[in-house]
C-alpha cells in the first residue's frame, strides 16, 4: 500500500530541517515500504504523525499489533532505543526492534484514542502522570546518551546574545534570574534516566490484553540528569485549566508541590531544575525569532522562585 507523507509533517521538516528535510520527505514511502517488507508487517490503519516521525499502525507475522515508528537519526532521537530498552515496558511503550542506520523502531501497539490528556481532573492526571516518571527515574542510565551537565553548560552560553533580543527588561531579569538558578546547580546534574518530555499527550492506555498498567510513556528525549529537570511539561501543559483556577501562579504551586513530594525531591533544588527548562524553552523561543517569552514559561519561573 503506497505511503502519503502528510502535508504537516513535510512543513514541519522544512521548516526546522531545511538542508535534509526534502531528501527525507521523498524517501518515506520507500522506506516504510522497505521495512514492511524486511519485518513482515502489514498495514493496520492510517498513519499517525507529530512533528517529526510518522507512525504507521501495522501488524506482525502473527497478528500481533504494533506500530512502525519512522523518523531522521539526529542526536534528539539516536537515543530513544536505548531508553526504550532500558524500561524494557517498566513504564514505557515495549521496543520489539530498531534499525540503528536509519533510526526506525518497531514498537508495541498502545492505544492512541486514549492519552492522559482526556482525563477529566487534571490532579488525576498529574498523579498518573508523576507516578509514571517515579517509575521512569528508577531505571539505570544507559551508556551513549547525553548528560544535563553538558546541556545546562551550553544554555548559560547562550543566554548573554539571548538577553540582547528581548525588549523588556521584566523578561530580561528573569531569564537573568533563571540563569542564576542553574548556576547554583550545574555542579550536580544528576544521573537518573529522564524522558525530557512527559507531558499528557505523551502518556497512552495499552491496548487489551496482558497486565501493563493504565498508562504507558511514548516519544522520549532521554537525557540523564537530575529528576527536578522532567517535571516542567506537567507545569506547562494543560494551561487552561491552571488559567481557570484564577490565580496561575498558585495552580503551578500546587502542580510543582504535588509532584515534589511524590517523587520524594528536595523542592529548592528540582526549582532550580526547572527553572533550567523555563530557560531552555525561553532560548528556544528566541532562537525562532521571538522576541517576547511564553506567558507559561514566564509564569512557572514567578511561580518557582520563591523556592530558590
Amino acid at each position: 500500500m503506497p505511503i502519503t507523507v502528510p502535508p504537516q509533517l513535510a512543513d514541519h521538516h522544512s521548516r526546522h530541517n531545511p538542508e535534509n528535510a526534502a531528501e527525507w520527505i521523498a524517501g518515506l514511502p520507500d522506506l516504510a515500504a522497505g521495512f514492511l517488507d524486511r519485518w513482515n508487517l502489514r498495514p493496520d490503519g492510517d498513519p499517525a504523525h507529530g512533528f517529526v516521525a510518522l507512525v504507521l499502525p501495522v501488524l506482525r507475522e502473527d497478528g500481533t499489533p504494533a506500530a512502525l515508528k519512522l523518523q531522521p537519526v539526529d542526536e534528539e532521537r539516536a537515543g530513544e532505543p536505548l531508553a526504550l530498552r532500558a524500561w524494557n515496558g517498566s513504564g514505557a511503550v515495549r521496543l520489539l526492534d530498531h534499525d540503528p542506520a536509519t533510526g526506525t523502531l518497531l514498537l508495541e501497539r498502545l492505544d492512541a484514542t486514549r492519552s492522559l490528556d482526556s482525563v477529566p481532573d487534571v490532579e488525576t492526571a498529574l498523579l498518573s502522570l508523576t507516578g509514571l516518571l517515579a517509575r521512569l527515574h528508577t531505571a539505570p542510565a544507559p551508556t551513549g546518551l547525553r548528560h544535563l551537565g553538558q546541556v545546562a553548560a551550553a544554555m548559560l552560553d547562550d543566554v548573554p546574545q539571548a538577553l540582547t533580543a528581548l525588549p523588556d527588561a521584566d523578561e530580561r531579569r528573569l531569564l537573568t534570574d533563571c540563569a542564576a538558578a542553574v548556576r547554583e546547580v550545574l555542579g550536580e546534574p544528576g544521573d537518573r534516566l529522564l524522558h525530557w518530555d512527559l507531558h499528557y499527550e505523551n502518556v497512552l492506555a495499552p491496548l487489551p490484553g496482558p497486565p501493563r498498567g493504565p498508562w504507558l510513556a511514548i516519544d522520549p528525549v532521554p537525557l540523564v540528569g537530575d529528576p527536578g529537570f522532567d517535571l516542567m511539561p506537567a507545569l506547562d501543559n494543560r494551561w487552561s485549566d491552571a488559567v481557570a483556577t484564577g490565580d496561575v501562579e498558585r495552580a503551578v504551586r500546587r502542580r510543582f508541590d504535588l509532584m515534589t513530594e511524590v517523587l520524594g525531591l528536595d523542592r529548592g533544588r528540582a526549582a532550580r531544575w526547572t527553572l533550567a527548562r523555563a530557560l531552555q524553552n525561553s532560548l528556544w523561543s528566541v532562537e525562532d525569532g521571538e522576541s517576547r517569552l511564553e506567558e507559561e514559561q514566564m509564569a512557572v519561573a514567578r511561580a518557582l522562585r520563591r523556592y530558590v
